[in-house]
């Protein structure tokens, strides 16, 4: 039996799932952006509680390992690697665009999105790295991916080297941005947002493939590097 902690931080969302033998028990999120650091440890809380589990009776934690938010990645990281030293657990890494992903192909399944031919749809989850760059990748209905993940630059170009004739399928918050801009035939796009418990059936199977992260040298998925703001009070004080 697998008893696994899912985090995902790697947005404005704050979302933490508890799954069992592969299937979602709780799950709890909010889109309060950059309150990561107070909600994590309290949805965690609640779960558990609600739950009747400690964190001592868990299999694993998996985390979203990006590419995202710098500093929320940082926090969903750092937690879960606290709970797995802890209690002496293993670490699952999770690609936070695949998991992006399952959540939009669950999403049709639940008769959600209106994609016509999934078997042939390329799902393209993407988020948000400001300007006209996203993180993006592009999968099949098997979550294989079928573009490789990275940092683009988004023009008329982006993605010309896919098939045209099939359903290319956008979400994401950096996916509004690129909607009037992309050049393709059969262009969707829905409203599908991050949420730990797409990473719910992708942790179990890394934990039954014992597919775990080495807990001293795990980092999450940058992609690019950390560009501190300007503080505004210190610009006034000049």
């Amino acid at each position: 039996m697998s008893l696994i902690l899912c985090i995902e931080t790697g947005t404005d969302i704050c979302s933490v799932a508890l799954a069992k033998r592969g299937k979602l028990l709780s799950l709890r999120e909010s889109e309060e952006g950059k309150n990561h650091a107070q909600n994590l440890a309290v949805f965690i809380s609640e779960i558990f509680e609600e739950n009747n589990v400690s964190s001592e009776e868990l299999s694993a934690v998996a985390v979203g390992m990006g590419p995202g938010s710098y500093t929320g990645l940082r926090i969903g990281v750092s937690l879960a690697k606290g709970l797995c030293y802890a209690d002496n657990i293993p670490l699952i890494g999770i690609g936070s665009l695949e998991s992006l992903a399952m959540v939009a192909l669950e999403d049709y399944h639940a008769g959600l999105l209106d994609i016509t031919d999934i078997d042939t749809a390329m799902l393209c989850p993407m988020i948000d790295a400001r300007r006209m760059e996203v993180y993006a990748g592009v999968y099949n209905k098997k979550i294989e991916p079928v573009f490789p993940v990275g940092a683009y630059i988004i023009d008329e170009n982006s993605f010309t080297q896919l098939p045209d004739e099939h359903e290319f399928v956008i979400f994401g918050n950096g996916a509004a941005k690129c909607e009037k801009v992309l050049k393709r035939e059969k262009l969707l796009y829905f409203d599908v947002q991050p949420s730990a418990r797409g990473m719910v059936a992708l942790a179990a199977k890394a934990f039954e493939n014992k597919k775990f992260e080495d807990l001293a040298y795990f980092e999450p998925l940058y992609l690019k590097d950390f560009v501190a703001g300007v503080s505004k009070k210190n610009l006034l004080a000049k």
